[in-house]
């Protein structure tokens, strides 16, 4: 769990920092930001999927954990975390629920954050996990000065969630495959692509709701490696 400490703290440090510099930074640099974030999320997308295998595999997952998200309106439920946090805490920012759910994918839907976890949870190596705080610090000055304090709260979810994957493959090991965490990370590019779809303002995307599909990826290839099915 080493490696996810620093991480959070590193979010939060460095989300705190962004929140100092957000007054002096005019509207024209936040507008290009995130237009260089979105391109950027895209790209790191497309990256995670150009070799995709199991696509049928990796479609199911999304469908079924979209679905799943879907029953379950996941988006709606973070939003009302938010609010009631927002208000529990007296906290005036506007775009703390964007800025804590743009931050928590970001930091938590990626290969370093997939295969750190795992490296870390078989192997107790954290390399990866700590070059990626680094990455995660800078990235989280940047996202404050634009979203505010919903950058330095996504830290929580992003300790339960990488965390919880380290945890996981600790005691799980045998259901991460390498073809297994190929799938998953596949999966995880198609959910950063609606991402920077939503941080580019092209279409409004609910990617909260197929955040489930990476449970559901690790589960349909456990199974198929279990009865020796055969998909794509």
């Amino acid at each position: 769990m080493f490696g996810t400490i620093v991480n959070t703290v590193a979010v939060i440090a460095g989300g705190s920092l962004g929140i100092l510099l957000k007054k002096g930074m005019p509207e024209r640099v936040r507008v290009i930001y995130f237009q260089a974030v979105g391109l950027f999320t895209l790209a790191i997308g497309i990256s995670m999927v150009w070799n995709m295998k199991h696509i049928l595999t990796v479609v199911t997952s999304i469908v079924i954990g979209a679905l799943i998200g879907e029953w379950m309106n996941l988006e709606k439920g973070a939003e009302q975390l938010s609010d009631w946090t927002k208000k529990k805490l007296r906290i005036g920012s506007e775009r703390f629920s964007e800025g804590l759910t743009t931050s928590f994918l970001l930091f938590c839907i990626g290969a370093m954050t997939l295969v750190g976890a795992i490296e870390e949870g078989t192997t107790g190596e954290s390399r990866l996990l700590l070059t990626k705080s680094v990455m995660d610090g800078f990235s989280s000055i940047l996202l404050a000065s634009a979203f505010g304090v919903g950058v330095v709260f996504s830290a929580i979810p992003l300790f339960l969630f990488q965390g919880g994957i380290t945890l996981i493959a600790k005691i799980f090991g045998e259901f991460l495959s390498t073809e297994t965490i190929q799938a998953l990370t596949a999966v995880g590019g198609v959910l950063l692509l609606g991402l920077g779809i939503n941080i580019l303002e092209i279409k409004r995307l609910r990617i909260l709701n197929m955040i489930p599909a990476l449970v559901v990826v690790v589960l349909l290839m456990w199974i198929t490696a279990k009865f020796g099915i055969r998909l794509m």
